[in-house]
């Protein structure tokens, strides 16, 4: 599918590490190869997942991470370009920090640096990352426990080779389940829980790239987009709420 897409005009791929499930990341790197591209990865919800042993951030040529607040590792807001290759982060350092070199502005840049206040707070939260992640785990293996037999939930399989940050738990209503998934949701809101439609509407459904840019109405994204759902977790979700949800779902008490 990659290949197909792939122009004179192209210079890069950009996949996206979904829910911090690895993309065939050695697939696409012979790809990249092949046709002479840069792979540049929205690793947004990837920070703490290892492929392989190996840190999910440092395949590519670039990997882009995201500290905002909601995620298994922050700083309040922010985030972090991560690359093997020490020029390109030069070039990124000097655009970040409003295009300056030295005393002069070669080229227009941004402000875009972390406030120390931003660092701190990731320092601090840092040394909680791995409590948060065992206790994300254990969530998400309750989450798999419950819902293996529930006719037409789908849910995430975690390749054995990675080791996952649990960041999210997403399900895909299908046909076979007693309800669409704004019906479920509706029924979740009735308790007073909210989980979120994840990624809905797709980017190419927003007012500003509508009419644009776009997938056809049977492609998988816009099929998947009406029937995803992540489910709550956080460090604080008690076994009581969980077992809540589980019921919700299997329709055992709404």
């Amino acid at each position: 599918m990659i290949e197909e897409l792939i122009t004179d005009n192209t210079v890069a791929i950009l996949p996206v590490h979904v829910y911090g499930t690895p993309c065939y990341v050695n697939i696409i790197e012979r790809i990249a190869k092949k046709h002479g591209l840069k792979v540049i990865y929205d690793a947004a919800h990837a920070f703490g997942v290892e492929l392989d042993g190996r840190a999910l951030a440092s395949y590519g040529d670039a990997s882009m991470l995201s500290f905002h607040a909601t995620k298994v590792f922050h700083t309040v807001e922010g985030g972090a370009v991560v690359s093997p290759d020490e020029q390109f982060i030069n070039i990124v350092d000097k655009y970040k920090n409003f295009g300056m070199a030295g005393e002069d502005f070669p080229e227009v840049g941004t402000n875009a640096k972390m406030s120390e206040f931003h660092a701190a707070m990731g320092i601090a939260n840092l040394r909680h990352l791995e409590d948060s992640i065992a206790v994300r785990k254990t969530i998400c293996d309750a989450y798999d426990n419950a819902l293996q037999d529930v006719d037409g939930i789908k849910f995430l399989e975690r390749p054995s080779s990675a080791r996952s940050n649990y960041a999210y738990y997403p399900i895909v209503i299908e046909d076979t389940y007693l309800m669409n998934r704004d019906d479920l949701c509706a029924k979740f809101a009735e308790a007073e829980i909210f989980p979120r439609k994840y990624f809905y509407p797709i980017v190419t459904e927003f007012s500003c790239y509508k009419g644009i840019y776009g997938f056809p109405e049977d492609s998988i994204a816009q099929d998947v987009s009406k029937r995803v759902l992540c489910l709550p977790v956080y460090d604080t979700l008690d076994l009581k709420s969980i077992n809540r949800i589980i019921e919700i779902i299997k329709l055992q008490h709404i």
